[in-house]
């Protein structure tokens, strides 16, 4: 019996059907975005995979490559609440969680009534995240983790699902405020957005300059989401590839005695990913084999996901950059190791 056949054992036969219908469903949720982003399609698996993972992904790329519109037309194709949060450095942290103003009743007397924030949203986008300062970028990333907000000691819970996408530009770091390694931990993916082809390029340049803007069908309900959120938890992961995804994550940690760290890798890496990776790396690894159709994680979902996994988790020395050695080059070099 195959290993494939083997691994749909552990699947109940409505979890099979809602892979099936999962996979359909992100085939047209491709389909509609395709009618108003050229390209980018490891960009919009990634962002899909982080979605129905129940993570965040932090995007990266230069200005003008449709990284807001292509936020919001997903959250769009998905029929989700959405809101946008454009960063600056005088945003307070109440701009974004809401804060309790005083209304007068019906009857004249005046209490407090509290008005929700952007937060309160589906997806939120977080464009240029790294514009605001310290405490704003803490409120933002305190809701990412606990789902809920707390505001003049109440605690109030987030919609679900809840779904944080941030932006940040890479070439303009001045008056910028660089998030910590300890809070870019908190997202499950750093997406690389980069520049399109030629071809792509001259398709751009032909739909954006007409009229004619088209619309999208929504073709994934809040409750469809949900579902496969909850199927993604449930995908079966040979026990050899946990054990892969935890070996891949210590090899990355220089410092450490007995983490099995590669010789080439002391002078390149100061500090290695911590155990979030691993279970990012398995999660990520569950919601890519679910949108291809497949009933049990295989290498190809561990080795897919790594680069966006660990390629913010680990912190490069000064000899690597003066070498041109980035965090994705160490980790395609540890898989090929690994894998051999």
């Amino acid at each position: 019996m195959s290993t494939e056949a083997t691994a749909t054992q552990d699947l109940s036969n409505d979890d099979v059907e809602i892979v099936q219908e999962l996979q359909k469903s992100y085939a047209r949720l491709k389909t509609e975005l395709a009618k108003v982003i050229v390209g980018q399609n490891e960009v919009i698996e990634r962002i899909a995979i982080c979605l129905f993972a129940r993570g965040h992904a932090l995007l990266e790329g230069v200005p003008g490559l449709a990284k807001t519109l292509l936020i919001s037309r997903l959250a769009e194709t998905l029929n989700l609440d959405f809101s946008r949060i454009q960063f600056t450095p005088d945003l307070m942290p109440m701009d974004i969680t809401g804060t309790e103003i005083i209304q007068q009743t019906d009857d004249g007397r005046r209490e407090f009534q509290f008005v929700k924030g952007p937060v309160f949203a589906n997806v939120v986008l977080a464009d240029e995240i790294n514009r605001a300062p310290a405490k704003t970028q803490a409120a933002m990333l305190e809701a990412m983790q606990e789902q809920r907000v707390t505001v003049v000691g109440k605690s109030l819970d987030l919609p679900a699902p809840f779904f944080v996408l941030a932006t940040q530009n890479p070439v303009e770091q001045e008056g910028t405020y660089p998030l910590p390694e300890a809070q870019l931990d908190r997202f499950m993916f750093l997406i690389d957005v980069g520049y399109p082809s030629r071809d792509e390029e001259v398709d751009i340049a032909l739909r954006t300059t007409t009229e004619e803007q088209p619309t999208l069908s929504s073709v994934i309900t809040v409750e469809e989401v949900i579902k496969f959120q909850s199927l993604v938890r449930r995908m079966p992961v040979p026990r050899h590839l946990v054990e892969l995804a935890v070996d891949l994550t210590r090899k990355t940690r220089s410092k450490e005695p007995g983490s099995g760290a590669p010789d080439w890798l002391q002078p390149l890496v100061s500090w290695g990913a911590g155990p979030r990776a691993a279970q990012y790396l398995i999660l990520g690894a569950k919601s890519r084999a679910a949108l291809h159709g497949s009933y049990m994680v295989r290498m190809e979902d561990i080795v897919e996901v790594a680069v966006p996994v660990l390629s913010h988790r680990i912190m490069t020395t000064f000899n690597a950059q003066s070498e041109g050695v980035s965090s994705h080059d160490i980790i395609r070099r540890l898989i090929e190791e690994i894998q051999a």
